[in-house]
């Protein structure tokens, strides 16, 4: 056997860019596809395919990097839904009326843990009835101001602000850390060194 064919090597170091192109194309199917599964087999395949790419990452990781390797592995894969997500298409576009605004304070346990959040949630009126409620992490209308609203007719994604999120940043981060978990397959020993 030739070094680098053994438990890491190139086999494992493509693992995560291939693994990473079916998920999205897995979520962007759910997301903006023409006939897509229902949200509990989306979930399920999705889950079942990160699961099964990571246990096989880390056995086939050698050495202290593969614990690092299946973290970056992981956290890029849900950017990587999180990119599909952003990317779907949400083609309707309504001016809605802000019947009530409500501000919660999410509040964090444990020390160290990150600050407490305020997560800022629109009741809105708008033509048609949908969508009803708009979130968000900062505040975006008082009661009584309109608010334009980007929606998918079909209700598979989150509506947001006319305008609003970018699939840029998600991707961006995801490709560094997928980059990350390749190089560190790559540079696994083989079995037995």
């Amino acid at each position: 056997m030739r070094d680098g064919e053994g438990r890491g090597g190139r086999p494992t170091a493509a693992l995560p860019v291939v693994v990473a192109a079916a998920l999205y194309g897995w979520a962007h199917w759910y997301f903006a596809g023409p006939n897509p599964p229902s949200a509990a087999v989306a979930v399920a395949v999705g889950s079942v395919l990160g699961t099964a790419a990571c246990a096989l990452y880390f056995v086939r990781t050698h050495g202290s990097g593969a614990l690092f390797g299946v973290l970056f592995l992981a956290v890029g894969l849900l950017l990587t839904v999180t990119a599909a997500d952003r990317a779907a298409g949400r083609a309707e576009v309504a001016v809605c009326v802000v019947r009530e605004a409500h501000s919660q304070v999410q509040g964090s346990y444990g020390e160290g843990g990150p600050p407490a959040k305020t997560v800022h949630r629109l009741v809105l009126d708008c033509p048609g009835g949908y969508p009803d409620e708009l979130k968000d992490d900062r505040p975006l209308a008082a009661r009584g101001e309109e608010i334009e609203v980007a929606y998918d007719a079909r209700r598979r994604v989150a509506p947001e602000p006319a305008g609003g999120t970018s699939a840029w940043v998600p991707a961006v981060w995801a490709a560094l850390l997928l980059a990350g978990a390749t190089l560190i397959a790559a540079r696994s020993p083989a079995p037995g060194t």
